[in-house]
């Protein structure tokens, strides 16, 4: 079969390229080994359950943000998102808690200084620079295009004078920004404080304040008040809405389908992809990659057809498991959680090191309006950060990893009560995944699902990090997304669909 494109995976990368090329009259086809796209963001369904395996905290579903801009495009609705004001709250060690992303900034501020006294003007300091540092950034490209107000000519070259100046320095403050972590602003912060601010870091950028810079950490602390949203349904939803426009587009869609590797031309250019039962698919125009970075150049294009500095870079990127609990949550159980979203920051010594692994938990659990459970009950899913090489050391039989598995939910499982007790006997274990399920049912490399960033830390800016050596062959994802989160993944889409098939104006 031949196609203008073939596309391998269908997360929400690939099926948002998939949607926008097929809507705008790209012959499309999707290859997914699974039975449904979402990919790592599948719900997890058993016993009348329908688990997401995320926080449950989506951002770009505001009127002029990236999902709007996308399904603007499509055959299909969004599926329904609703804006959750608070975002989450912070439970910290001995029960102080924060509750972020809520209308009220007298508010915030008020529950910061109570919850921290030791550092409080510090703590409102530093939430203030980051406000400011994150308005600088956002106002910045606005700047640049707007026009200039009917005045003079002698008045306008002033304005215009200065608002360049004023770029310039809000540029090189931004640059300044980008090459300093953190850990710089929260100098003389109180250890409980630092943590408070890690763990929301570590969920957000995955990576904490000595790695984080300034710019990244101010984006990512302020996103909360300016937006997040639940989904009805949650990710899956999304892959949903998706793979349905595809169909309604003309694209194919081809699940229980494994892609082996690219197919090469005797000039050594892709031209299509070899599937497991044999058959080739070619594609004219090119090959989209919806596998993590490490597994496009390690299964499609091979380690013998990498070249070095490819090599070289692939193991600069970290990228994290995660372990997740699903739990059955009874409904008055639920109402005396302190929000839907909870980070629980778990005990720590002061002057120890900060380890994402022990850090913190996340619970979310499902909206009232939207339960995904069995009735008098909800859905929620506890989830936490994982090194993933810890989960494939070898072992000698299944029982071992079961045993480890046992370990971890019974040290969590503690974790969660502890800094959670208004749960009490109201949830109970529906089932767990660990990185090596996680492996099982994606195929990503160490079951790694949180993303990837720089093991050195800061940021790791590539104007077009969806190019590879091969001219038509494109990369969309989480591990090569500016950002972390669904809508960083669909603006990569979004960026890579325009360089296949620019949308006509």
């Amino acid at each position: 079969m031949t196609h203008e494109v073939v596309v391998v995976g269908a997360g929400v990368g690939g099926l948002t390229a998939a949607a926008l090329l097929a809507a705008r009259g790209v012959s499309v086809c999707v290859v997914e080994r699974e039975s449904r796209g979402g990919g790592c963001a599948a719900a997890f369904e058993k016993f009348g359950y329908g688990f997401e395996p995320t926080a449950g905290l989506y951002e770009g579903w505001g009127a002029d943000e990236i999902f709007a801009r996308v399904f603007a495009e499509l055959r299909d609705a969004p599926p329904e998102a609703r804006r959750v004001s608070p975002a989450y709250a912070v439970r910290m060690p001995g029960g102080a808690q924060v509750r972020v992303g809520g209308a009220d900034a007298g508010e915030f501020d008020a529950e910061l200084r109570l919850a921290f006294p030791e550092c409080a003007d510090l703590a409102a300091e530093f939430y203030r620079e980051m406000d400011a540092l994150d308005a600088l950034a956002r106002a910045l490209p606005r700047r640049s295009v707007s026009p200039l107000p009917s005045r003079s000519i002698f008045s306008k070259f002033k304005t215009a004078a200065r608002r360049v100046a004023d770029e310039e320095t809000g540029s090189r403050l931004i640059r300044t920004a980008h090459a300093e972590t953190v850990a710089r602003s929260l100098a003389g912060a109180s250890p409980r404080f630092r943590r408070f601010i890690d763990s929301q870091l570590q969920l957000f950028t995955l990576r904490a304040s000595d790695r984080c810079s300034r710019a990244e950490a101010a984006r990512a602390l302020t996103l909360p008040r300016r937006g997040l949203y639940a989904i009805r349904g949650g990710a899956q939803a999304l892959a949903d809405a998706l793979t349905e426009s595809i169909r309604r587009s003309g694209g194919t869609l081809r699940f229980d389908t494994t892609a082996l590797r690219l197919a090469y031309d005797s000039a050594g250019a892709a031209v299509g992809v070899d599937l497991l039962s044999g058959e080739t698919l070619r594609a004219t125009r090119a090959v989209l990659s919806n596998l993590t970075a490490w597994d496009t150049y390690g299964k499609l294009v091979g380690a013998s057809r990498t070249p070095a500095d490819v090599r070289a870079r692939l193991k600069t990127l970290r990228g994290w498991g995660a372990y997740l609990v699903f739990l059955g949550v009874e409904t008055r159980a639920a109402a005396r959680l302190p929000d839907g979203r909870v980070l629980a920051v778990s005990d720590f010594n002061e002057g120890e090191e900060f380890d994402p692994v022990r850090a913190s938990l996340v619970l979310n659990c499902a909206p009232a309006w939207d339960t995904r459970a069995p009735e008098g009950r909800r859905a929620a899913t506890l989830s936490t950060f994982a090194d993933a090489s810890e989960w494939f050391a070898y072992h000698e039989d299944e029982s071992e990893h079961e045993a480890q598995d046992q370990r971890e939910l019974e040290f969590w499982w503690g974790r969660l009560h502890a800094a959670l007790p208004e749960l009490a006997d109201g949830c109970e274990v529906i089932e767990t995944l660990t990185p090596r399920g996680y492996f099982d049912l994606t195929r990503r490399r160490l079951g790694a699902v949180w993303g990837a960033t720089p093991a050195g830390g800061l940021s790791s800016a590539d104007a077009h990090p969806y190019r590879t050596h091969l001219p038509n062959l494109l990369l969309v994802g989480d591990t090569v997304s500016a950002g972390s989160g669904m809508a960083a993944v669909a603006h990569s889409a979004l960026a890579v669909a325009n360089v296949i098939a620019p949308r006509r104006a």
